[in-house]
């Protein structure tokens, strides 16, 4: 299965939200693959910078350099999960690379999660072979940039104290069937700050469940 998490508006915790969907995927013993279009996963994971090239290049190469190239590319995180990074930045690659990309990744055997951050490609290549799900706060610049996104993407719904707009309003302006609502939690914060994610998790991100 594919599922591709983004969001219209940086900084609301498409990430952190990828990375839980995954972290809890591979402790069911399901075989994992977590691929970093944003950059920021190494950080959250709390692993050492990575070195050398990551799928960020494999997309921007020719396209006579293979698919199976990107196996090369994944790192070990925890025990049935493996990170894929973004090595130099994405950007807008080219439309047919971003396709065969999707094919890959729909067609594995593991559960594959991408953090697609802010992709301004989300509605190119993952249409049709994927579950969308969009990571937001009720926030109306949020809403306004996301505009509808229809019943076949999920949202995850990070419901900050003190928001004028419900849970409710982002369901009504997206259009989105909601997966779940995860509270601002700052014991998140502290656990990326720690690099202690994968490990120990937030009792507040375990409402992800499983994506597999």
């Amino acid at each position: 299965m594919l599922t591709v998490c983004w969001s219209p508006k940086g900084g609301v915790g498409t990430s952190v939200v990828a990375a839980s969907l995954a972290i809890r995927t591979a402790m069911s013993g399901v075989d994992t693959l977590l691929v970093d279009l944003d950059g920021d996963q190494p950080s959250i994971l709390g692993l050492a910078p990575p070195t050398g090239p990551g799928v960020g290049d494999w997309l921007a190469a020719d396209r006579e350099v293979p698919v199976d190239a990107l196996a090369e590319l994944e790192s070990d995180v925890v025990d049935h999960l493996a990170l894929l990074h973004r090595g130099d930045p994405v950007g807008v690659a080219d439309g047919d690379r971003l396709e065969v990309l999707a094919a890959v990744l729909a067609g594995s055997s593991r559960s594959t999660i991408v953090d697609a951050g802010r992709s301004p490609d989300r509605g190119r290549w993952w249409a049709g072979c994927a579950q969308s799900v969009l990571v937001i706060r009720p926030c109306y610049l949020g809403l306004r940039r996301a505009g509808r996104v229809g019943s076949d993407c999920e949202v995850v719904v990070i419901d900050e104290p003190g928001r004028a707009l419900t849970v409710a309003d982002v369901g009504a302006a997206t259009g989105a069937s909601l997966r779940c609502r995860l509270p601002w939690d700052p014991a998140v914060a502290r656990a990326v700050d720690a690099g202690i994610l994968a490990s120990r998790m937030p009792r507040s991100l375990r409402a992800l469940g499983e994506a597999a």
